[in-house]
């Protein structure tokens, strides 16, 4: 059995900040450690033939009513933002290239990445919020910068989203336990029952 759970995101979902707000408490209920990966979505959609919200209008109102009850329910922070959905290969590479340093650290980086977006409103998708974000966290700046527009990390982005979709994951939040998926933050109760009492 795997100590892991793997989870798959993209920052610019509500969704997927909800359920990073739940995964580690139930992780650590059952001694499991998470492994987060950052994918783009977008990328996923075209493999599967999947929409972006935007072309989905009923759907599209729906989601902020939703997510703005939903995160009410959880007792969680949330406005939603102004611009959305946008593009989030900085803040993706970003914390690739911060998981590489210290998983764990990565791990708050991207809460402060949800953070700015769903909370504060901050566009994620402009390299020099994402760069202001990392300074916070007392690194670098210009080596981040560097980083973020050289090709290996773009590369191991597009592999990473890559690998996502090969095992099977065509949305976010999606989450694979011990082989088992499971899509998106309304399954995370069956998700648990599977981790406290086994494959059913």
């Amino acid at each position: 059995m795997s100590a892991f759970i793997d989870f798959y995101f993209d920052f610019a979902s509500p969704y997927c900040y909800v359920g990073s707000k739940l995964i580690e408490e139930i992780a650590e209920r059952h001694g499991r450690t998470v492994i987060w990966h950052p994918m783009v979505l977008g990328a996923a959609f075209k493999a599967v033939g999947g929409a972006p919200l935007p072309t989905l209008p009923l759907r599209h109102d729906y989601v902020e009513r939703d997510v703005t009850r939903l995160a009410k329910f959880y007792g969680l922070p949330y406005q939603h933002p102004k611009q959305y959905p946008i593009p989030t290969q900085h803040a993706a590479a970003a914390f690739l290239w911060g998981q590489d340093r210290d998983p764990e650290r990565a791990k708050a980086f991207a809460a402060q990445v949800f953070q700015a977006y769903f909370v504060e409103g901050r566009n994620i998708a402009e390299l020099d919020v994402v760069l202001d974000l990392i300074e916070s966290f007392g690194l670098d700046r210009s080596a981040a910068h560097e980083a973020l527009n050289g090709a290996p990390v773009k590369e191991r982005l597009k592999a990473e989203t890559e690998l996502a979709i090969a095992r099977g994951v065509f949305s976010a939040p999606f989450f694979i336990v011990d082989g088992e998926p499971f899509w998106g933050y309304s399954r995370l109760p069956i998700l648990e029952k599977w981790l406290a009492d086994g494959p059913f």
